[in-house]
């Protein structure tokens, strides 16, 4: 059974703007966001689950883990890759606390992917606002 990793995207106000950073740190064709910590479910993670981002107060994005590699730094220092499929998808918006380093996510508590349909097209900042006023 999978589960996923929650995390905040600091410094990133919209999901267009998650896609400008991003850009920056390729490797292998996949995407790279490095931690401080390995996390210990890293098999449940590599077994169908996804980094879900959270931007302003709210889960918006995620993105498929595809792989995990720790390493050390310059300093000897542990470090981790979570090596992410280059693909944003944006899930329906959901309220969330802000907090420290990563939280994990069973499958069943998951955000729903925004589909094609109306809503799925709706420009992804004009959603989150939407979602902000309870309109959606």
């Amino acid at each position: 059974m999978s589960v996923h990793l929650l995390k905040l995207c600091v410094g990133v106000d919209s999901i267009a703007a998650l896609e400008a950073r991003r850009s920056k740190r390729r490797r292998k064709g996949l995407y790279v966001h490095v931690t401080r910590m390995l996390p210990r479910r890293a098999a449940e993670l590599l077994d169908g689950g996804s980094l879900y981002w959270v931007i302003k107060g709210r889960i918006a994005v995620r993105q498929a883990i595809r792989g995990i590699e720790p390493f050390l730094d310059a300093e000897g220092v542990g470090r981790c890759r979570l090596l992410l499929d280059p693909r944003l998808v944006p899930v329906v918006p959901r309220p969330f606390r802000a907090f420290q380093g990563w939280r994990y996510l069973a499958d069943k508590d998951r955000p729903a992917d925004l589909g094609k349909g109306a809503a799925g097209a709706m420009p992804p900042e004009l959603r989150l606002e939407l979602a902000e006023l309870g309109l959606v």
